[in-house]
């Protein structure tokens, strides 16, 4: 009479020794993995635009294919082609084999065959310009453009060359290091 419930006990104890001693399944439960360089979603021959508060055309991407790393919060996009619009209106495109974006896309690096081109400002002096490099790194915010590579700018008729560089538009500063050399072209016009 008694059998049936010593043998639930037993098989109770036995029961909660088993779980007492087998080890933790690591995928499970409470723990978290630590983030991997994985990506979590991909795009093929997109195009994303954002827009300022006004609703004005701030940034258009377009890319053969695009992967987001959540650990790192970075899009990494192939043969990516960049335009931004700054306040005025004026039109910077970017465009190179592999582009690396943060999250809000106000900073890309352009790597393989990089060329930014900002167009002529209307009504001003202001001609076109372009930069060439294996790198460039490019603050769209701000509109800088810096590189540790050689690299070539064309501005109107004018080209310069150097080792690297750092382009801030706003304040018209241009910094070339390394070995620079340039070309100025007069302008016959005036």
């Amino acid at each position: 009479m008694y059998l049936p419930v010593i043998l639930m006990g037993v098989l109770a104890l036995g029961t909660y020794w088993l779980v007492r001693n087998t080890p933790a399944f690591l995928g499970g439960g409470d723990t978290k993995r630590a983030p991997t360089h994985d990506p979590d979603y991909f795009m093929r021959d997109f195009a994303v635009r954002t827009f300022d508060l006004n609703g004005r055309l701030r940034t258009e991407v377009f890319g053969a294919e695009a992967r987001h790393y959540p650990d790192t919060d970075t899009m990494e996009i192939d043969q990516p082609r960049i335009r931004s619009y700054n306040e005025q209106g004026v039109v910077t495109v970017a465009t190179a084999r592999t582009g690396i974006s943060n999250a809000d896309g106000s900073e890309v690096q352009l790597v393989g065959n990089a060329v930014v081109v900002r167009d002529a400002v209307p009504g001003s002096q202001v001609p076109r310009m372009e930069f060439r490099s294996e790198f460039l790194h490019a603050f769209m915010n701000t509109e800088r453009v810096k590189s540790n590579k050689p690299v070539t700018l064309i501005r109107g008729n004018d080209k310069f060359t150097g080792d690297g560089m750092d382009y801030d538009n706003l304040d018209r500063v241009l910094d070339m290091r390394g070995r620079v050399h340039g070309l100025l072209v007069p302008d016959h016009a005036k």
